[in-house]
């Protein structure tokens, strides 16, 4: 087959471009900007054009496969469809590849997708069930590739941005929670927003529903009653749940608990990965495995030596005795689970933050302003917008004002990077953790922090 990906320099698109050539498919794509991530593309041997033009476009084609972000307008659309050739979005594909393994694993919910579809993968490799795997940020446990191809289970991050995952029928669901991201302010629903909070329930309830079994985090509040209806459920928890973490105890680097598996005590996990957020993450991936019959104690000594996904809570380096990590957080419950984390290290956290996307900032700024005084230091970035028109009147200033009606003065804007990272080692301490955070560009001022 001969396919070609629109926007393929994304995490998304990118990693199906990949799982399409490893099954010996041909694979070409474009973009409008050639980034890292196709320069890697094209260096495994995938044909990357820099910009859009029909002349991509050749009767030879089998499909023609599209992000959320390309409209139909685009003229190599409108060529594909004029010469007959099927336009498929790139969760249609997904959902194909996946019906072909001998069972599929879908990690949905409104965060931890991504660490939670990591941990999965890494502890189904320990488990000896060679998996296949799709998953939203590169891994050095896949070569630093956001991809793997086994000959076993297929599991895959599940981004609900994308309204058309509830039509995914996958052997087993994974619910990590359940929260009002991607639903629109205005109440009009577009590429990456639902129009209410109705509609987005609605579609993890359609997605659950489909599934042959369900695994959710008892531990969200109101997700045992949304899922309760399901007839095949199995649930994790701190201290309840059929999987079950006891005894908790960490350190500034790592984290340990005692498993139980239905009031049975199968062994003692270890962890690098800090916060109580990643103890649910790691549930999520043993009962996976536990579920499909893989050897539970294989993946407890995968999970220990998992070494993290980009960008979520990714350790940078150090600048004399200071830390600098980097973390993808960039809604208001991620945010407040990478502070949580921070805090654990017991060293003075400072936080350079860039809000992400304005919709978003729109719905949240007030509890921006709320979770990040938990922090020592705060120094705010304008506005990531991603593709979004800006809207007037939203911008980083609210979050400042609020921070300081709090009574929490440790914080200031920054409009420039270069002013942000002097305003970052103006007052290094060796005990400091410098963490950057947002799905934006923010993650290159980590970088620049050691230079």
């Amino acid at each position: 087959m001969n396919y070609h990906l629109m926007a393929v320099c994304g995490i998304g698109v990118s990693g199906l471009a990949r799982l399409l050539k490893a099954q010996g498919h041909q694979v070409s794509g474009c973009d409008a900007r050639i980034n890292e991530m196709g320069q890697q593309l094209i260096a495994e041997g995938i044909e990357v054009f820099e910009k859009h033009s029909p002349d991509h476009i050749s009767p030879d084609l089998s499909a023609l496969i599209l992000s959320t972000a390309i409209r139909e307008t685009e003229p190599e659309v409108l060529k594909a469809r004029e010469l007959g050739i099927p336009v498929l979005k790139r969760i249609q594909v997904l959902d194909e590849v996946m019906q072909g393994a001998p069972a599929s694993v879908g990690i949905a919910g409104t965060h931890g997708k991504t660490t939670t579809t990591s941990l999965t993968a890494v502890a189904l490799i320990g488990a000896g069930l060679d998996p296949s795997a799709f998953v939203g940020s590169v891994l050095p446990d896949f070569e630093g590739s956001n991809v793997r191809l086994g000959a076993g289970p297929f599991v895959a991050e599940i981004d609900e941005s994308d309204p058309q995952f509830q039509h995914l029928k996958v052997s087993m669901a994974v619910m990590t929670n359940l929260e009002d991201d991607h639903v629109s302010p205005d109440g009009q629903a577009s590429e990456n927003y639902y129009p209410s909070v109705e509609a987005l329930h609605a579609a993890f309830r359609q997605y659950v529903d489909n599934a042959q079994q369900l695994i959710y985090c008892a531990d969200w509040e109101g997700l045992d009653a949304f899922t309760a209806h399901h007839p095949n459920r199995v649930s994790y928890g701190i201290g309840h749940g059929d999987y079950q973490a006891f005894n908790i105890e960490s350190t500034d680097q790592s984290q340990g608990y005692d498993l139980l598996v239905r009031g049975v005590l199968v062994g003692r996990v270890h962890l690098t990965l800090l916060g109580n957020h990643n103890v649910l993450n790691s549930l999520a991936a043993l009962s996976v495995v536990g579920e499909l019959g893989g050897d539970l104690q294989g993946a407890i000594l995968a999970l220990s030596q998992f070494r993290g996904a980009g960008r979520r809570w990714q350790e940078i380096g150090r600048r004399g005795g200071a830390l600098i990590v980097d973390d993808y957080a960039h809604n208001p419950t991620k945010v407040q689970a990478a502070l949580q984390a921070a805090r654990q290290t017991g060293r003075r956290v400072r936080v350079i933050f860039q809000p992400h996307r304005y919709k978003r900032t729109q719905l949240s700024w007030e509890r921006y302003a709320t979770i990040l005084t938990a922090a020592d230091e705060v120094i705010l970035l304008d506005i990531y917008g991603a593709s979004e028109t800006p809207i007037e009147g939203i911008h980083s200033g609210l979050i400042l004002a609020r921070m300081q009606e709090l009574g929490f003065l440790q914080v200031v804007y920054t409009p420039t990077f270069e002013e942000a990272i002097e305003k970052a080692l103006s007052s290094l301490q060796d005990n400091d953790l410098l963490l950057t955070l947002g799905a934006g560009d923010v993650t290159r001022i980590a970088v620049r922090l050691l230079e």
